[in-house]
């Protein structure tokens, strides 16, 4: 599995952005797909997923009721709608593709990983 992110940028605080991930490969419906940051200095954290159905999403409280997961099957693509950001906010986003469900991803190690895109919060 290739994943490829984007749609970051420099927003002002209490903006809103939309970042997007490309997957292609074999056997996407196998595979859960989500998001996690990192910022300077801090370990990656994760952010939320989704299962290939859509149905299913699981979300880190930090994020809860700002950040947003999708996913559209026919272009075999995840998004992730930023509202209200923050400075702290401000990291590089990886996506991510597991095979198990969204609800165990917290604390997994992933099975692929795309390129982070980055993304700048200014107060």
């Amino acid at each position: 599995v290739q994943l490829q992110a984007s749609g970051g940028g420099l927003v002002q605080a209490g903006g809103s952005l939309r970042l997007s991930c490309a997957a292609s490969g074999r056997a996407l419906s196998a595979y859960a797909l989500g998001w996690f940051r990192q910022a300077p200095g801090k370990d990656r954290e994760f952010l939320c997923a989704i299962n290939w159905s859509g149905r299913s999403t699981y979300g880190a409280d930090s994020v809860k009721g700002r950040f947003t997961i999708s996913r559209d099957n026919a272009k075999n693509t995840v998004y992730l709608q930023m509202n209200s950001l923050k400075p702290e906010d401000t990291a590089v986003y990886y996506c991510a593709a597991d095979s198990a469900p969204s609800s165990l991803w917290q604390g997994r190690r992933m099975d692929f990983w795309g390129e982070g895109t980055q993304v700048t919060v200014s107060s």
